[in-house]
C-alpha cells in the first residue's frame, strides 16, 4: 500500500519551509519501518522507489509546481529510472534523502535522488519524468518558464546524457517471446 500517511507527514513538515530554486536540493530524513522490509529483512527495492516519492513530491511543492500545475491542468508522471543499491538498510535505521533536479531535454525532466546513512550513500537513482496534461505531454521548457525560470537547460553530466542515449536505443515495445 502507498504510504499516504507518511506523505502527508512530509508535506506537513515542509509546509513552512522556504521555497526552493530550480536546482536547490530538497533534504529530508526517513526511518525504515518493519513494513518497508523484504523477506531478507532489508529495505525492499520497490519500497525504496516509493520512499523516493517522499522527497520528490515535497520538493516539487517547494519549487512552486503544485500551484502552476493546478492553474494549467498539469501533472507529473515517472517515465523511467535507473537505480543503484549499494548498502543494506535495515529496520529502524534513519536515512537522509537528497533530491534535486538535474536538467531536462525536449521531452523529459531528470531528477537525481539518493539515500545516505551518515557519510555513506546507500542508494542512488536517476529518474526521468514527464509533465502531462489532458492534451498529452507538456514540454519541460514550458513548465520551467511557467515556474519563472529561464527555459534553457544547463549542461547535464556526461553519465546522465550517456544514460539518456543508451535508453533511447532500447527497443519499445519489448519482444513478447
Amino acid at each position: 500500500m502507498y504510504p499516504y500517511i507518511r506523505m502527508a507527514k512530509e508535506l506537513w513538515n515542509f509546509r513552512s519551509a522556504p521555497p526552493l530554486g530550480l536546482f536547490d536540493p530538497h533534504i529530508s530524513t526517513h526511518r525504515i519501518w518493519p513494513w518497508d522490509l523484504d523477506p531478507w529483512r532489508e529495505l525492499n527495492n520497490g519500497r525504496t522507489l516509493t520512499l523516493f516519492d517522499l522527497g520528490r513530491i515535497p520538493m516539487s511543492v517547494r519549487m512552486g509546481f503544485e500551484k502552476v500545475a493546478k492553474a494549467n491542468g498539469w501533472g507529473i508522471t515517472v517515465a523511467g529510472n535507473t537505480t543503484r543499491y549499494r548498502k543494506r538498510l535495515t529496520v529502524f535505521q534513519k536515512v537522509t534523502q537528497i533530491s534535486r533536479v538535474v536538467g531536462w531535454d525536449d521531452r523529459f525532466g531528470y531528477i537525481e535522488q539518493s539515500f545516505w546513512r551518515g557519510d555513506e550513500c546507500t542508494s542512488h537513482m536517476l529518474l526521468r519524468y514527464a509533465f502531462i496534461s489532458k492534451r498529452g505531454m507538456v514540454k519541460p521548457a514550458e513548465v520551467i518558464a511557467a515556474l519563472g525560470h529561464p527555459a534553457q537547460c544547463p549542461v547535464m553530466p556526461d553519465w546522465i546524457t550517456a544514460w539518456i542515449a543508451a535508453d533511447a536505443m532500447r527497443p519499445w515495445p519489448p519482444l513478447r517471446s
